[in-house]
């Protein structure tokens, strides 16, 4: 786990080493173990190390293959790179590192060898022999690349925050990209917020050679989808989820550094920890951020696995003032603004703080087996497309009847919906985590044209145009929340805020022999009657009932009350500094603060805590207009 930078194409740069350092020296955090630049024949290769495999210096990066042909830089891990190194007898390996193999993997398959790996990662691979640079981004996105074409130079870097350091970024706002940013908390990739900037995408690859670049798709969810699961019977469904999902942890076990397991005591991070205790001779290492106060705090739960499996576990209890105290760095942490960020920054601190340098994770389980309520409430409302029979005035008419019966936010969704053409995937769920409609997003910035919602244009495109409507209509759900949700908030920020303390996150869920096989699986193998029923029943006796039947809690914090208290006058500057920005309409933005201290259900502390740290990352990123 690392971080690359480079830039390809040098005409007119005087001193490009110089710009890769700085480049560089921005993501220092992301590999505190070792740095390193090399110039080639028009291009730069910049990388820091978080040594996890092989952590002698002789696998420090950039890395030279023997004969100097082929140069890379590489961010991630390759698991089955054991594998692979018994299928490359005739190189001759100076190191243990997965980096090397990828390298000669490279020099025997070509660009052909992506479809081996099995891993998360991102690279850049310069060969020289052909004059090409291949940019490779792995298959469901977990680690992220950022990209930008100026003035005949192609730079890219792990983070956005390490192509501005550059100085050849213009600090521009991307306004289209702003107003989904509003819409959602995120921006979808394959834009930034900065203008420009772009992100590779999931399954794709970049080939430059000459100044003249190519991007090509090397996989996707849906050309890769099992459908043969379709037609097995359950017992044999079962057996595949759980031998599958028992490979996918057991791979990701492979490690030169101390590691251990995220524990929240849900359903997913107890499945992750019950087979890494099964594949371990060892105790596993598990760790929960816990409360005094009961409503927030999962302890219990966490505790009946740590015991069930006998782990060694850490429960590093969070007071208020911790959080508190950590909100600044967390905030100067986030390579790109997010809502949610400072969550997944404080659980990332302690447990690296506790001589862990390497944590699995339950992310993924949610969005492949069928675990949040919009699976169900699609499904529903498919169910319910009669409906939209009814003449869409009246629809419209019902929808704002109810709004002002039962004000609230879920119930102007619910208004949004009635109006909707259809209960078709690509109308109904880009309503599911909306935070501003149109109308608000016209009010926050008037005289801005507001564009396309980018959520809607990414599930129709998945649906209509990929072939992902061909899916089981579960796993249609799951193509729009990997797309969107999983990729650009939940991976993004795991990135983001456990490299910022050096912290590498591998998360077993996403392995991509699991995730193709569970897509072909039908609805009715698949439909959750009880939370994530596919796979508790994949798993048998592993869990105990008290955690498949807890309720879902997920790691929530008191924001409400903070944000009316402590960080009230946090809040209150930021939200001000937003205001005097010609981005947006000061009475806006102070109206809709105002709403939110004198607790109008239509304002959720949500909404406003996305405009804070929107404020505060504009700022120290000197972002404007």
């Amino acid at each position: 786990m690392c971080g690359i930078t480079g830039i390809v194409g040098l005409a007119g740069l005087d001193t490009p080493e110089v710009i890769v350092g700085h480049m560089t020296d921005a993501m220092a955090h992301r590999g505190p173990n070792a740095q390193g630049w090399w110039r080639g024949p028009d291009l730069v290769l910049g990388h820091r190390r978080l040594s996890i495999i092989d952590i002698s210096p002789a696998s420090d990066q950039p890395f030279h293959s023997t004969d100097g042909h082929y140069t890379i830089v590489f961010n991630g891990e390759i698991y089955n790179y054991r594998e692979l190194r018994a299928q490359l007898p005739e190189h001759t390996f100076r190191t243990g590192s997965d980096t090397e193999v990828l390298l000669a993997a490279y020099a025997k398959w070509g660009i052909a060898c992506l479809d081996r790996l099995q891993g998360m990662f991102a690279f850049a691979l310069w060969d020289a022999r052909s004059g090409e640079l291949h940019l490779v981004r792995d298959r469901l996105g977990i680690k992220p690349v950022y990209l930008t074409q100026q003035n005949g130079h192609l730079l890219f870097a792990s983070e956005l925050r390490s192509l501005l350091a550059s100085g050849l970024v213009p600090r521009k706002v991307d306004q289209v990209a702003l107003a989904d940013h509003l819409r959602y908390q995120t921006v979808h990739a394959p834009a930034t917020l900065v203008q420009d900037v772009r992100m590779l995408m999931p399954g794709h690859r970049l080939r430059w050679k000459a100044g003249a670049v190519e991007e090509h798709v090397w996989w996707h969810p849906v050309r890769n989808a099992r459908t043969e699961a379709a037609d097995l019977p359950r017992d044999i469904i079962l057996r595949e989820v759980r031998e599958r999902l028992g490979r996918a942890v057991e791979k990701r076990m492979v490690s030169d550094v101390p590691f251990g397991a995220f524990l929240s005591g849900g359903i997913d991070s107890s499945a992750v920890v019950g087979l890494m205790a099964q594949a371990s001779n060892a105790p596993v290492h598990t760790f929960s951020v816990v409360f005094d106060e009961e409503k927030f705090s999962e302890e219990r739960y966490a505790r009946i696995i740590a015991a069930k499996f006998n782990t060694k576990h850490t429960s590093i209890r969070l007071q208020p003032d911790d959080m508190l105290r950590l909100l600044p760095d967390a905030l100067d942490a986030m390579d790109h603004p997010s809502g949610d960020g400072p969550n997944t920054y404080v659980v990332s601190k302690v447990t690296k703080a506790a001589g862990i340098t390497m944590a699995l994770s339950g992310l993924g389980g949610d969005e492949v087996f069928a675990g949040y309520p919009v699976f169900t409430r699609s499904l529903a409302l498919r169910r319910r497309n009669w409906l939209t029979a009814v003449p869409r005035p009246l629809r419209g008419l019902a929808g704002d009847l109810f709004a002002v019966l039962r004000p609230g936010h879920a119930s102007t969704k619910a208004a949004q919906l009635l109006r909707a053409p259809s209960f078709a995937l690509e109308e109904t769920y880009p309503l599911s985590r909306v935070l501003f409609t149109d109308r608000e997003l016209e009010a926050l910035r008037p005289g801005q044209v507001v564009p396309p919602n980018a959520v809607r244009q990414q599930v129709a495109h998945l649906l209509h145009e990929e072939g992902g409507d061909r899916l089981p209509f579960l796993s249609q759900v799951s193509l729009a929340e990997m797309g969107t949700y999983m990729q650009n908030v939940l991976l993004r920020d795991t990135d983001q805020m456990s490299m910022a303390h050096a912290l590498e996150v591998r998360v077993p869920f996403l392995d991509h022999d699991l995730v193709e096989f569970v897509l072909g699986v039908t609805d009715e193998q698949k439909f959750p009657h009880s939370p994530k029923q596919l796979l508790v029943e994949s798993l048998g006796e592993l869990l105990p009932a008290s955690i498949v039947n807890r309720p879902k809690m997920g790691f929530t914090l008191p924001w409400a009350e903070w944000m009316r208290n402590e960080l009230r006058s946090y809040c209150a500057s930021r939200l001000e500094a937003l205001g005097r920005k010609e981005l947006f309409d000061a009475r806006a933005v102070d109206a809709l603060w105002n709403r939110f201290l004198a607790g109008d259900k239509l304002v959720p502390w949500g909404r406003v805590w996305h405009l804070v740290v929107l404020s505060d990352w504009l700022d120290r990123h000197s972002i404007e207009a």
